[in-house]
């Protein structure tokens, strides 16, 4: 697609805008110098946002986060799990400056649904269809198929990161009057980009995820000690009836992540989401892809009973963090899903010395597992003005149950009295 006719001056740094529709055409070290930056102090010690505001998060980006890396996104491409065919063609924007270096970047794509995203607006496009209106093709910010937070607008360092974000917002909004959608959706951004995305008149959503913070634990069960007697003894029992039928748990990286083994746990994970979802989202090729360009950010916690794998659980490894993602058996086993998604990634996290594991969307029961309601953001830019003061009374009124819904949930945390604090988060 040719340059974008920018809508606004002037441009910072004399910056040029592109849209680039395949991974294939964007050098790797380019993409990558923009979306690894190094660790910046949070928005709220900045001064962005209120220090007491609750909702706003204790971090704000990790320097690593593999899902924005070139190498994962160019796997979702290649594997043809996230293309046109599938409803994600990609219209991913570049900044550049005066000497064609890449500054800036945004993983997009133009949709015609909203599968695979888990930021719901279903209900808006039905309300405006019923209006009259067509929602679809909207303009997609996001990291297909993977609820984590991470950026989406991404600024090589050592450039004016707020100018080049601003130059960015305002070339999607552009690209989606370009290419007649009806709006663009940033989806599980992190904090500051949120609010600067808010600030520029997008409209702020919430919602609530539950992750797992590591508080200086140097084993399981010293993360054990800090919950309440009746939970501790619970997740016990747990983990022995998990591994009652002579079930034994392996995690795998690095070269352990053999084809035979990734054969496996697509089965496994073909099984379930097939039996949930109907149809998952992530083609075979795919496993092989990630794994040959990032197996050393890569845990795959497996279940091996009679000499055969049985199920699996698939996690990402970046700079802090700790994130699972896909699971799936082909065996029925009392608390195994709970081991291997919950507990073997707390292990894997205390042994390598992270953070936080993020456990993905959904899910309260994992709340009685130590993982603790967190905020995650998204931002819409909608073109109409109706529709948009539709869903801007929507989201006020869901900010402020999402809210009220964190601190209840908070407040039910499975640890000794008085741990965590809500400083914490």
């Amino acid at each position: 697609m040719s340059a974008i006719v920018a809508m606004f001056d002037p441009t910072p740094h004399d910056l040029s805008l592109d849209v680039v529709g395949s991974f294939r055409d964007i050098a790797r070290d380019a993409w990558n110098a923009c979306a690894r930056p190094a660790v910046t102090a949070g928005a709220a010690a900045a001064g962005s946002v209120p220090a007491d505001d609750e909702l706003f998060p204790a971090y704000e980006q990790t320097a690593d986060n593999p899902f924005v890396s070139h190498e994962f996104l160019s796997a979702l491409e290649q594997s043809g799990s996230a293309v046109a065919g599938t409803g994600w063609a990609g219209l991913h924007l570049i900044a550049k400056d005066g000497g064609g270096t890449i500054v800036g970047a945004v993983p997009a794509y133009l949709k015609g649904h909203s599968r695979g995203e888990y930021v719901f607006d279903q209900g808006w496009a039905d309300a405006y269809a019923a209006a009259g209106g067509r929602y679809y093709p909207k303009l997609q910010v996001a990291v297909p198929f993977t609820p984590c937070t991470g950026p989406r607008l991404l600024v090589r360092p050592g450039h004016d990161a707020p100018a080049v974000r601003r130059l960015l917002a305002a070339g999607l909004a552009e690209l989606a009057q370009q290419t007649g959608a009806s709006s663009v959706h940033v989806t599980f951004p992190t904090g500051r980009e949120w609010t600067e995305l808010g600030t520029e008149g997008w409209l702020t959503r919430t919602d609530r995820q539950f992750q797992w913070l590591n508080r200086g634990y140097g084993t399981f069960d010293a993360f054990l000690d800090d919950l309440a007697a009746r939970k501790r003894k619970a997740i016990r029992r747990e983990r022995r009836e998990a591994l009652a039928a002579g079930i034994e748990i392996h995690r795998l990286t690095g070269p352990d992540l053999t084809e035979a083994v990734w054969d496996a746990f697509f089965a496994c994970y073909i099984d379930t989401g097939s039996r949930k979802w109907g149809r998952p989202y992530l083609t075979r090729d795919f496993f092989s892809l990630v794994s040959e360009r990032m197996a050393d950010k890569i845990v795959l916690a497996m279940a091996r009973r009679a000499g055969r794998w049985i199920a699996g659980a698939l996690n990402f490894v970046g700079s802090d963090t700790l994130y699972g993602r896909h699971w799936g058996a082909t065996e029925h086993h009392p608390f195994l899903h709970f081991e291997l998604c919950y507990y073997q990634a707390l292990d894997a996290a205390i042994e390598r010395g992270l953070d936080r594991v993020e456990a993905g969307a959904q899910g309260e029961h994992k709340l009685a597992r130590g993982y603790l309601p967190v905020p995650t953001y998204s931002a819409h830019l909608i073109l109409d003005p109706g529709l948009r003061r539709g869903v801007a009374n929507y989201l006020a009124r869901e900010r402020a149950y999402v809210a009220e819904m964190g601190r209840d949930l908070l407040a039910s945390a499975p640890f000794r009295k008085g741990q965590p604090e809500d400083g914490d988060l």
